[in-house]
């Protein structure tokens, strides 16, 4: 049978700890197989007959999953996974794997819903791009879980999370402290995704460094952002000079991703949303892309679906008031 030649990329990964002390972890796979295995920065090369490089490439993945989710890996894990491989079965197949985003101390962050995962092969395809649909179908947490792992890569050196502070029914004015306490609110949900993504003790050390800024979207202005994965949420209440302000304030190795819900607009009424007149504008620029969700994509509590649906019907006319007595 003749041999084939495979290049596997480690990626998300501590090297030496997939590999282990003095390779540790990799001899016993090289003795289960009679292909060859090289190492090489970050890259195994592989050569062997096309049935035994297909199990290696699987067997790696289960090992970098292994080691990513539970902080180690030992030689003995390492055998556990050879024989479960050896027998067919495995922890996480491969289309799982493909869906990883991010992997945390506790769980691993993965697209779930088909859209979910269009938006995760389109924000590593594309410097820009818009994702577009109600609440709960994750276009913030994914976002904010994408430039987590493109930092962690060494693909950006900063991350800038952004969001217009544009009251929803009461005023900055009215609220007590001084503007940091007023805006916070607003950018609450943004630090509570970081705290999902990352320990505490980093995430406080990268905020003080301004290695990772939350900020209002009016602190934008004048600024160029290079080498930075650069989010801007809620973007349907940001108008269109505010949209234009925020796309050009990106510099060379950057990213963008945007978010907003079209149907939660805050903005007065005669003022247009930045988010809704954008689709016009780029929806033909090669480079950007928009990703739309759907109801079917909520992955929160299972009542949200039914409150969006409800909200609909209402909306729509289709539900009489009821009467409160």
């Amino acid at each position: 049978m003749s041999e084939i030649e495979k290049i596997l990329k480690i990626q998300n990964v501590d090297l030496m700890l997939l590999l282990g002390f003095n390779d540790a972890n990799l001899k016993p796979v090289e003795d289960c197989f009679n292909a060859s295995i090289t190492v090489r920065g970050d890259k195994v090369y592989l050569k062997g007959e096309l049935s035994e490089i297909e199990l290696i490439e699987k067997i790696f993945k289960e090992m970098i999953y292994v080691l990513n989710t539970t902080g180690k890996l030992k030689p003995g894990d390492v055998d556990t996974i050879l024989e479960i491989s050896l027998q067919g079965k495995e922890i996480i197949s491969s289309d799982e794997f493909d869906d990883i985003i991010l992997y945390t101390r506790k769980d691993v962050i993965k697209a779930k819903t088909a859209s979910q995962r269009k938006y995760h092969s389109k924000v590593q395809k594309n410097d820009i791009c818009f994702a577009i649909g109600p609440a709960g179908t994750g276009k913030t947490y994914l976002a904010v879980a994408f430039a987590v792992a493109a930092f962690k890569k060494g693909q950006v050196q900063k991350i800038v999370l952004a969001r217009p502070a544009v009251e929803a029914g009461e005023s900055l004015g009215f609220l007590p402290g001084d503007f940091r306490d007023k805006v916070d609110p607003y950018l609450r949900p943004l630090y509570d995704s970081l705290q999902d993504m990352m320990p505490p003790e980093q995430l406080k050390n990268l905020i003080e460094k301004d290695v990772i800024e939350i900020v209002p979207l009016a602190y934008m202005r004048g600024r160029t952002l290079n080498n930075a994965f650069v989010i801007l949420d809620e973007a349907q209440n940001s108008t269109s000079l505010q949209m234009k302000m925020f796309l050009t304030r990106l510099g060379p190795n950057s990213k963008a991703i945007i978010t907003g819900d079209i149907t939660q607009i805050d903005l007065p009424s005669k003022t247009t949303s930045g988010l809704v007149e954008i689709q016009n504008i780029l929806g033909h620029v090669e480079g950007v892309e928009f990703i739309y969700f759907e109801k079917v994509d909520v992955v929160r509590h299972k009542l949200v679906k039914d409150i969006i649906n409800a909200y609909e019907k209402f909306n729509s006319g289709e539900v009489n008031l009821i009467d409160p007595k």
